[in-house]
């Protein structure tokens, strides 16, 4: 008893003193890149008044292609340099936002984001790197960052925004850009850079298309709020799919935005600058041409947040009496579906491997996630086709179902019929769809959905089951 004790304290001393070696090289790692950021600005801060030059010969070298374009020139470069930008999100949009900063010379940027980096973040958030899986995003971020450019100073804010510390951390900084796909967390950041007077930079992207406007600019009339719940637009990455380039487009646009508003001169004094309404720039990736530009109308006069009767404050931010979550409603969906009319992975696993159950399995998935995999004999309908449809109960008549009801569906038969899709969400949805056209035959047929959709597949059935 004696040496497995022993045993099992030397291998507890192993393991630890392993994982202290592991933070300790990570740590030192971190301090080499602080003192090369430290060294790069001491040499700026230490340079005497008499000096020739404003600029570093290594800072002439590193700008002066951008430099010798008359909108940015020497006076742009030092306004570049004196910047402070603030990006909340530091996926595929605040990476190459923050990429072309950082290139460009912004004194100090800053980052926000509680998330880690994941596999599946790699095709689209370009900052990040394998080796980097499991890292906050922001950490990798800035670890990429600085090998562009050890020139600026990099914050991290290693959390999501709240609402009790978004005014002090935006306080810090001249302007902000929204790169989240959240709404609830876009409307604080829209609400919070107004109340603050930081201007904002904001983006989103999806699929084929993005959008981008500049709120809060001081070259153009301040814009409006929405009002209303926007559920129809909770929608992400992960559910909705993306291209990276869109959504790199959409993060340079954002970049070349704030640019633009750190580098525009001062009106000559005594005057004052020409202001244009706010724009809203739609991309599309597949259109032409790429990019469309709407006019947004000026300020509303009861506008929430800038009005004279605004209902939104700093203190009601900080307080968490505005919520954000409630105005903009959620993208969960309840279960749509008693228990009754749901079964799991296994269990349909273990009823289609009976020869003598005779069943139909409908795949409510898009045609191209249907061409990524799909189960054997199943039935592409895409619940887009199912939506369009009209949702009148026809009559006795099959010849009146919808064209998207396959034949040998519309029959008397009883056989049960499952609908399947990624997550379990839309199946629900098409249950409830086929069984107000009264294809469960007044409850004589059995028509339900596989609860937790391929994920669940996956973890319960089929390990090798691709996941996307």
């Amino acid at each position: 008893m004696t040496r497995v004790n022993t045993m099992g304290s030397l291998e507890e001393t192993c393991a630890s003193l392993r994982a202290q070696i592991s933070a300790t090289e990570e740590q030192l790692a971190g301090l080499k890149r602080d003192l090369a950021s430290a060294e790069a600005q001491s040499v700026c801060e230490n340079q005497s008044d008499e000096q020739r030059w404003p600029l570093l010969q290594e800072e002439y070298k590193r700008y002066g292609r951008q430099m010798i374009v008359s909108q940015i020139g020497l006076q742009g470069q030092l306004k570049l340099r004196s910047a402070k930008v603030l990006l909340v999100g530091a996926g595929g949009l605040g990476c190459p936002a923050a990429q072309y900063l950082a290139g460009a010379g912004v004194g100090t940027i800053g980052l926000i984001d509680g998330d880690t980096v994941e596999v599946s973040n790699l095709h689209r958030q370009v900052l990040h790197r394998t080796a980097n899986v499991g890292k906050y995003k922001v950490d990798s971020a800035i670890e990429s960052l600085r090998d562009l450019n050890p020139h600026p100073t990099y914050i991290a804010h290693r959390s999501h925004l709240t609402p009790n510390e978004a005014p002090a951390i935006f306080q810090d900084y001249d302007i902000i850009l929204d790169c989240t796909d959240n709404p609830a967390t876009r409307y604080l950041i829209s609400d919070t850079a107004v109340l603050c007077g930081k201007p904002l930079v904001s983006a989103s992207a999806l699929r084929t298309e993005g959008q981008l406007m500049v709120l809060n600019n001081p070259l153009e009339h301040q814009g409006t709020r929405p009002e209303g719940h926007v559920i129809d637009a909770v929608v992400s990455c992960a559910d909705g799919g993306i291209i990276g380039p869109v959504v790199g487009t959409m993060g340079v646009l954002q970049a070349l935005e704030a640019i633009k508003v750190i580098t525009t001169p001062e009106p000559a004094e005594g005057t004052t600058r020409p202001r244009d309404p706010p724009s809203l720039h739609i991309f599309s990736a597949y259109s032409s041409p790429l990019v469309r530009t709407i006019r947004l109308r000026s300020r509303r006069a009861n506008c929430a947040v800038c009005s004279a009767e605004a209902t939104v404050s700093l203190d009601t931010i900080r307080s968490g009496s505005t919520d954000y979550v409630f105005f903009c409603g959620s993208a969960n969906l309840p279960s749509l579906l008693s228990p009754e009319e749901r079964i799991s992975a296994r269990e349909y696993n273990q009823r289609q491997s009976v020869p003598s159950e005779s069943h139909t399995v409908i795949d409510v998935r898009d045609e191209a996630q249907f061409g990524i995999c799909s189960l054997e004999n199943s039935i592409n309908i895409p619940i887009s086709t199912v939506l369009a449809s009209s949702s009148a109960r026809p009559t006795e008549q099959a010849a009146q179902l919808p064209s998207w009801v396959p034949s040998e569906l519309a029959t008397d038969s009883t056989h049960p019929i499952y609908v399947v899709c990624r997550l379990g969400n839309d199946s629900q949805i098409v249950v409830k769809k086929m069984k107000d056209l009264g294809l469960d035959q007044h409850g004589k047929r059995f028509i339900g959905d596989i609860r937790g959709g391929f994920k669940s597949w996956k973890d319960q059935v089929d390990p090798e089951w691709p996941e996307y």
